[in-house]
């Protein structure tokens, strides 16, 4: 199981994952930070990226935060 720390910027004009020096990732997303939509495209990117299932991503800190802590 990895784990990765997410700073997510909903909102965006484009959809893009960058890694930072420190190997934190920051998430670029179209979707708004209202009703979960951001989590859940943030979800749906991170699946596509790492090639594994929606199902075993789980964000373990900062549902509610920019600032993610992600498992999978």
């Amino acid at each position: 199981m990895s784990t990765y720390s997410i700073t997510v910027k909903p909102g965006s004009s484009q959809e893009k994952i960058l890694t930072g020096p420190d190997g934190a990732l920051t998430v670029y997303l179209h979707a708004s930070a209202h009703d979960g939509e951001a989590n859940a495209a943030l979800i749906k990117l991170l699946a596509k990226h790492f090639k594994v299932p929606k199902t075993s991503i789980t964000i373990t800190r900062g549902a509610h935060s920019r600032r993610k802590i992600v498992e999978f």
